[in-house]
């Protein structure tokens, strides 16, 4: 079951020009790839969550650069790229009483929807999907993607 948690990045940073890139640039001398990303804004700081190719890494290299950054695990979701795909997913968890933090999708090139989801019980909400015949993918699968 622990092989299907994922490990997302979150940063806290200013929100002013160059803060993105110069978390890219730092990705970018250290060949770490992202896979998944989303901003959400707080007035003056940002929260910046994303699932890269080598987090414990990525974790290192934010933190030596002086970013407040640390690991949050998540649950990586393929879904159908259809109409009712994440209402299947809510609805799953809802019955069960399993709350969605947060969550950001995008579409992958294989016409897969990926979602990404903080949930209040992670243990939980992977034996209600895997019982419903929810795909949730690995950090291999994210190599992948």
């Amino acid at each position: 079951m622990e092989d299907k948690i994922i490990k997302q990045i979150s940063l806290f940073a200013e929100n002013k020009p160059g803060r993105l890139a110069n978390i890219a640039s730092n990705f970018q001398k250290e060949d770490i790839n992202i896979r998944a990303f989303t901003i959400a804004e707080a007035g003056d700081f940002g929260i910046i969550r994303m699932v890269v190719d080598r987090p414990d890494f990525a974790h290192t290299v934010l933190h030596d650069a002086g970013f407040t950054v640390s690991e949050t695990s998540v649950l990586g979701i393929e879904m159908e790229d259809v109409p009712g795909g994440l209402g299947k997913i809510a609805d799953v968890l809802g019955e069960k009483d399993i709350n969605i933090d947060y969550a950001y999708a995008f579409v992958t090139k294989t016409e897969k929807a990926l979602l990404i989801l903080r949930v209040n019980n992670i243990e939980g909400a992977i034996k209600i999907l895997h019982g419903a015949g929810v795909k949730l993918i690995d950090m291999a699968d994210i190599q992948e993607i």
